[in-house]
């Protein structure tokens, strides 16, 4: 690893116009320091948190990727420590008066002849996993399931080596809600979504308790499921959906558990037959559907890993590939940046009203902001959701937005895409899961196990040390940026190829390997009854 960090004093500013930088050493640097730029610290500052370039006055601005992330409470000296303490927050902005769909970018030439090894589905998408989801309609059956998916996995998937796996869609919905109130629609398109995520090879499967208010045809409606082949389709025409599969435990032919077990495991072979039938094929990168996000973000995550899934995001829509950036309140102070890349004023008024939803929602609950920034976000130096927001826009690159997704919906179309989500790490996964992904990277800055069973995650580190220290578990690590070992191209380029050697299933990522995955969480927004 290189000792660069070490070897003499580094700050890292983002934009000329800057006045503060964050100091990339190791460990930080103690008062007295002395910078190349002659720059001296008057205070011992940690690694990844602001210094002050030069005196900043009270109630001056302190700016960063050259936008103002705070006002000074207090007089700043030039070589001071600027955190959170020391700043006022700016005011949100406005949702009336954005640029919309300014940006207009010159086209860029077609990235051609990158293909991957994936699982041609018969509604055209593509899989980079081969696996059997079991889905439930009811907290209730988790434990019956998952009881049921251990042998599954134990007596059964060893007879089926060409499928990767099975997994239960676990989730806390389906009963004690207002299911009939007009947000209870988030919650339920995004678990019948997420029951034909691609890489389930239309294969659903349910598990139902049978008095849950979320009812198996309310989950899947006919016409929900595509008809694949002959499977099922005894008195229903032949240009008829799917029939929907559903083991329901309540059913008066279960007598006591085991056999709850052993219907779960009966009808759970006759997917895994026709699962494992399927074969991987060579298909172009545009086929690829990427879901971006950062979770436990420091202020290297906006200079590092950010930026560089930002290029590789640029790629992939040069390659005709879909990608989706989320988090609602982690990009929301920098909306007028979003709204100016809109591919249509259609695609910025979408924005535009997701944002309105969402600051409505938030409002209800009498939720500040500010709330956003961790304390974790704040070790690792991001002061507040300004500079937070600031670092987390780039991960979606350069292109135009050309749609957007709201919460538990399905992507339609291809390119860059906003999906509408909750900041949270295991919402957001979720809600990307339902719009389609079928591969999903995870940027970190302090660090999280955070993994999803349904896709495979690539876990991409801001900092060298937490890739160092968590090297079984980061498979990218970009904090060779800072180090001056690499390039934003370069380790943009590497996370590119290795997406492909990942979907072609030719790598394990470490979440994989390890098999670490979050349960789902459902976003609901409607009242608990």
């Amino acid at each position: 690893m290189s000792t660069i960090q070490n070897s003499q004093p580094l700050y890292i500013t983002m934009h000329e116009r800057d006045n503060v930088a964050i100091v990339a050493n190791d460990g930080g640097l103690p008062a007295g320091t002395v910078f190349a730029s002659g720059l001296t610290l008057v205070e011992k500052v940690p690694q990844a948190h602001k210094v002050a370039l030069a005196d900043i006055p009270e109630g001056g601005e302190v700016r960063r990727y050259d936008v103002v992330i705070g006002y000074a409470l207090k007089p700043i000296q030039a070589g001071a420590w600027v955190h959170e303490r020391l700043l006022r927050m700016p005011a949100a902005r406005e949702l009336q008066g954005l640029p919309i769909a300014t940006v207009k970018p010159a086209p860029w030439p077609p990235l051609e002849g990158y293909t991957f090894e994936g699982y041609r589905n018969a509604d055209g998408s593509v899989g980079s996993r081969n696996i059997l989801a079991i889905t439930q309609t009811v907290q209730c059956v988790a434990g019956v399931t998952a009881f049921a998916v251990d042998r599954i996995k134990k007596e059964l998937l060893p007879k089926y080596p060409n499928v990767d796996d099975v997994v239960a869609l676990e989730h806390g919905y389906g009963c004690g809600v207002a299911i009939d109130a007009p947000d209870a629609v988030i919650p339920i398109r995004t678990l019948r979504n997420i029951s034909l995520n691609p890489n389930f090879g239309g294969e659903v499967m349910v598990v139902s308790l049978g008095c849950e208010k979320l009812q198996p045809e309310r989950l899947m409606p006919p016409g929900t499921i595509p008809l694949i082949d002959e499977r099922n389709i005894a008195d229903i025409g032949e240009t008829a959906d799917a029939k929907l599969d559903v083991v329901c435990l309540q059913d008066d032919a279960h007598v006591g558990f085991m056999s709850m077990v052993e219907s779960i495991l009966r009808q759970a072979e006759e997917h895994l037959e026709r699962l494992n039938a399927r074969r991987r094929e060579t298909v172009p990168a545009s086929e690829l559907v990427v879901g971006v996000q950062c979770g436990g973000s420091d202020a290297f995550s906006g200079v590092t890993a950010n930026p560089a899934v930002g290029f590789c995001t640029d790629l992939l829509v040069r390659a005709g590939a879909t990608v989706m950036f989320s988090e609602v309140t982690e990009v929301r102070d920098g909306i007028d940046q979003l709204t100016s890349r809109a591919a249509t004023p259609e695609v910025a008024e979408a924005m535009i009203r997701e944002m309105a939803w969402y600051d409505a929602y938030l409002d209800k609950g009498r939720v500040d902001r500010s709330a956003n920034t961790t304390p974790g976000n704040k070790k690792g130096g991001l002061s507040n959701i300004v500079e937070k927001a600031m670092g987390s826009i780039v991960k979606s690159g350069s292109a135009p937005i050309s749609g957007v997704v709201a919460p538990g919906e399905k992507a339609r179309q291809k390119g860059l895409l906003y999906a509408a989500t909750p900041a949270s790490d295991f919402i957001c996964g979720t809600l990307q899961l339902a719009a389609g992904i079928n591969l999903h990277v995870f940027t970190t800055g302090r660090g999280t196990p955070y993994g999803l069973a349904e896709v495979p995650v690539i876990k991409v580190a801001t900092r060298s040390d937490l890739a160092r220290r968590w090297h079984d578990l980061m498979d990218v690590n970009a904090g060779r940026i800072a180090d001056g070992e690499a390039t934003i191209e370069e380790v943009g380029w590497e996370l590119f190829r290795l997406m492909l050697e990942v979907a072609s299933g030719r790598k394990k990522t470490w979440a994989e390997h390890w098999k670490l995955h979050n349960a789902l969480v459902l976003f609901n927004p409607a009242p608990v009854t």
